[in-house]
């Protein structure tokens, strides 16, 4: 390393994931991690647990650091909770009959859609006249009522005329955000565009507040650097294009972990295996890059027109609950607690507590009683006093972290689920505690942070309730998120659809998938040898990963690595990728009265259009790769990227129709 201190390069790399945040610096010249820190994502504000990274990695002189990245899981988890800002969607040229029909609006991802005339057709002709009076008086009627406004279009790729009309006559009677449908997609799909318009929408007040904290944070540490985020493919924008179209970070997290898998292991062939606190993320990298779905990112129940890294989630990691489901057998997730080891570190009476409990009977000392509730804060006092019955499970837990029984009393309700906390657990001012594969861990004395004896007392309990020895309990558990995460593999590879496992398997089932599954893992049958083996080698990434996954790639008879650092490769994940935009012009077919004769060329782009002659196909479409190529390299430079590089691309589709399609890709600028 160069002895000359002022001469170095390095980058901040920042993760949000669901449980921590992770951070590391990195010099972006020699790639030696220089210092990582973890600590706990504060998802009541993201900016809380960034900073406490910034301040864990202790900077010496912040003068050196030439860029600051971020992956965040802040788009998804806002549009999977529903915190996204509200948003009036204005539908034009759409068929209300069709979209009820085939029950199409509940993927619009907001309750206040309205559909208008106007729209074109597959040409770009105007389909019918737009009605400007109408969208202008429903916008007069619903400004005071939203957050932001989107508008799409019918066929607006190809002709975005009328949405461009409403954002002009909009924008003078209102200042509130407009998001329009065609800047954000070029694909055809009406309702994808809708929805990811109303996304886009929903969430640029939500990232704005973010990057504006995340500055803040900078600030503090008088950093001043160019700052980038991950987008959802695993290439990086900058802050200005990620406050313009937060939508597009939808799965940043996940694909900046395939990236930090890629960049720790070398390899250029691997499936990449993200074991988090709450989830196991899969990502494919192919040819040195994290594979993309051709479908756009879905989010929840939301099909968005987003490119994004084809990823799959299981619910599983170090923290999901360990419970009893059906027919009292052991349930592993979906839910995410905080492990019981930790929550007795925090609170000592809670191990008081758990050592009374294992003095019980069985019957005396269900599973219930193993998990608790806390307060994570002092909740706003003028929301609680608006009730009575929240303000009591407030008070009552004031006191410390209660058991469940405990809280049905005082709360005077016959089961938990007639509590009703669930806004306090959405505005995370409850906190939920329980044993989970973390705690096995410390019994185990694997990994073992907090409180063992907690942990201990813990596992006892459950095995007694199920008179079982604990260590049979621990072998189920291991044993069902082993075939939890093959299974996980199997799906995502295959595409095809396997019944999930279960805790046990029943004897004589005809299911043959199900068979062929649980014999390729245990090889039980006397005559018969089945196996799933695995191509590439799986990397393992994320502080759990070395736990859950050895006998994963055993299973699946593959190769493990875990590279050094791969407890921090998603915050290095989010400084190792490249800045990529890509810029796409269509050329379509303008057609005579008739609607039969080719008789001219139009070339579009999200702003304008320009018309050739049918005989000068030719230049019409040089023309288009020369368009997309500048508008390419314009946006990159514009986005963060360092010199980058335009390969032009050109896709016929259907007779006379072309997609030109120009990728610019460079290194991110560094500060100098």
């Amino acid at each position: 390393m160069d002895n000359d201190k002022n001469s170095r390069k390095l980058v901040l790399g920042i993760d949000t994931g669901g449980t921590y945040t992770d951070g590391v610096l990195l010099d972006y010249d020699s790639r030696e991690v220089l210092a990582a820190h973890k600590s706990l994502t504060t998802k009541r504000d993201f900016a809380i647990g960034i900073e406490r990274v910034i301040e864990g990695i202790s900077i010496q002189d912040p003068s050196e650091i030439r860029m600051v990245s971020i992956s965040t899981t802040l788009a998804t988890n806002a549009i999977a909770e529903g915190k996204g800002k509200r948003v009036a969607l204005l539908l034009v040229g759409y068929d209300p009959e069709l979209i009820e029909s085939f029950h199409m609006s509940a993927r619009f991802a907001t309750p206040n859609f309205f559909y208008f005339a106007g729209g074109h057709d597959l040409y770009g002709r105007e389909k019918e006249e737009l009605d400007l009076a109408g969208i202008l008086d429903k916008v007069n009627q619903t400004k005071g009522k939203v957050d932001a406004i989107a508008v799409s279009s019918y066929f607006s790729p190809l002709n975005p005329d009328h949405e461009n009309r409403v954002y002009e006559a909009i924008s003078r009677i209102c200042d509130l955000p407009v998001v329009l449908g065609h800047q954000l997609s070029t694909r055809l799909g009406s309702v994808e565009r809708a929805t990811t318009a109303a996304l886009n929408a929903s969430l640029l007040a939500v990232l704005q507040d973010f990057v504006i904290a995340v500055r803040r944070a900078m600030e503090n540490r008088e950093i001043d650097a160019p700052l980038m985020m991950v987008r959802g493919d695993g290439t990086l924008m900058s802050d200005e294009f990620a406050s313009r179209t937060p939508v597009e970070t939808i799965h940043s997290g996940p694909a900046a972990s395939a990236i930090g898998g890629r960049f720790l292991s070398g390899l250029d062939d691997a499936l990449v295996l993200d074991v988090g606190g709450t989830t196991t993320d899969l990502a494919l990298i192919e040819d040195g890059e994290v594979t993309v779905s051709e479908e756009g990112a879905t989010v929840g129940e939301y099909e968005t027109a987003v490119s994004a890294a084809d990823l799959f989630s299981v619910a599983l990691g170090g923290d999901s609950h360990i419970r009893l489901g059906r027919e009292n057998r052991i349930a592993l997730g979906p839910e995410r607690v905080l492990p019981l080891s930790h929550l007795a570190s925090d609170f000592p009476q809670v191990k008081n507590r758990l050592k009374a409990l294992s003095r019980r009977s069985w019957a005396d000392a269900s599973p219930e009683w193993l998990e608790y509730w806390y307060l994570l804060r002092k909740p706003e006092t003028e929301w609680v006093l608006k009730s009575a019955h929240a303000r009591k499970l407030v008070d009552f837990l004031s006191g410390g972290p209660k058991p469940v029984p405990e809280i049905v009393e005082e709360m005077d309700v016959l089961h938990v689920a007639q509590i009703g906390a669930e806004e306090l657990w959405r505005r995370e001012i409850l906190g939920k505690s329980g044993l989970t594969p973390t705690d096995l861990l410390h019994v185990e004395g694997r990994y073992a942070p907090w409180d063992r004896e907690a942990a201990d007392l813990a596992l006892q309990v459950f095995a007694a309730h199920q008179f079982k020895e604990p260590d049979e309990i621990r072998e189920r558990v291991w044993r069902q998120a082993v075939e939890m995460v093959v299974h996980a593999v199997i799906t995502f590879l295959s595409k095809q659809t396997l019944t999930p496992p279960t805790e046990t398997r029943r004897e004589g089932e005809d299911d043959i998938g199900r068979w062929f599954f649980y014999n390729s893992i245990y090889n039980t049958h006397d005559h018969l040898a089945t196996l799933f083996r695995l191509r590439e080698p799986i990397v393992g990434i994320g502080a759990p990963a070395e736990f859950f996954l050895t006998e994963v790639a055993e299973a699946l008879h593959a190769k493990l690595l875990l590279p050094e650092h791969h407890a921090v490769a998603n915050a290095l994940g989010a400084i190792a990728g490249s800045v990529m935009v890509v810029e796409e012009v269509l050329v379509y077919p303008r057609l005579d009265q008739s609607g039969l004769e080719v008789i001219g060329y139009y070339v579009q782009t999200s702003e304008d259009r320009k018309d050739f002659d049918e005989e000068k196909l030719g230049e019409c479409l040089a023309y288009a790769k020369d368009l997309a190529h500048e508008r390419a390299l314009s946006a990159a430079v514009r986005s963060g990227a360092d010199s980058p590089e335009v390969v032009v691309r050109m896709e016929t589709e259907g007779l006379d129709t072309y997609r030109i399609r120009a990728r610019a890709m460079g290194n991110p600028r560094l500060a100098k």
